[in-house]
């Protein structure tokens, strides 16, 4: 990464932050894990190699734009500047369009589109500066297309891959990259939980998505901007 800047991993505490962070502490990265609760920042930083450089900041709201430009100032204290967002914050509600869709639809912008737009928007300005930066989001294969019950989480992971592109597009003579993923089912204990009869040998292991990020921030990807990859193929 231009000039070993940090990497901010939001959700880190989450399945897919975890995986997110191992990978890249094992390449020596600088790290910076938001998340809104300590306890799972205590645990994974447990779990880092001794030599990892991690900063973990608890509490933000990543739908506020001043508590967000809080959590970058103290990555860019740290470690001298930014230069990748991992954003694995969302959340997941079906619901048909009837009389509990309107809050439905409200709930799943504010998790998945607001989140997204609002870490972007505060970290946009410290790469903008320094003329280099990697962005990676999670969408979702909904937001190209709704099913039944979709409707709110659907238009959410679109609003996703559509800021991601607007992104993509606003900051190229920047040197500054934006994607995001279309996961398959994740294998976590979670969706384990949630789905006991599923056949599980086709789910992606939030490791391998953790690879795929990986690329995507590293300077090899530079040529890859505003998509939205499916990462749904067997291991």
């Amino acid at each position: 990464m231009s000039d070993q800047k940090a990497v901010i991993v939001t959700g880190a505490g989450g399945n897919l932050g975890r995986a997110v962070v191992r990978e890249l502490a094992a390449s020596g990265m600088k790290l910076v894990g938001i998340n809104r609760s300590s306890r799972g920042l205590e645990a994974l930083a447990g779990d880092l190699p001794a030599s990892a450089e991690f900063l973990p900041i608890a509490g933000t709201d990543l739908t506020d734009y001043g508590s967000c430009t809080a959590a970058v100032a103290e990555a860019v204290a740290r470690f001298g500047g930014v230069g990748a967002l991992v954003n694995t914050v969302g959340g997941f509600q079906m619901g048909p369009v009837g009389p509990d869709a309107p809050a439905q639809w409200r709930m799943m912008m504010t998790a998945n589109a607001d989140s997204a737009l609002t870490i972007s928007a505060a970290v946009l300005p410290i790469m903008k500066a320094a003329g280099y930066g990697r962005i990676v989001h999670i969408a979702a294969a909904p937001g190209l297309k709704a099913g039944a019950n979709q409707a709110a989480y659907a238009a959410s992971k679109a609003a996703v891959i559509r800021l991601t592109e607007a992104i993509a597009a606003e900051c190229r003579d920047d040197r500054i990259t934006a994607n995001c993923i279309l996961p398959g089912t994740i294998d976590t204990p979670e969706n384990r939980a949630a789905m006991p009869n599923a056949k599980t040998d086709g789910w992606v292991s939030p490791q391998s998505i953790a690879r795929l990020i990986a690329f995507l921030i590293s300077p090899a990807a530079a040529v890859v901007t505003g998509a939205a990859i499916p990462a749904t193929g067997r291991e």
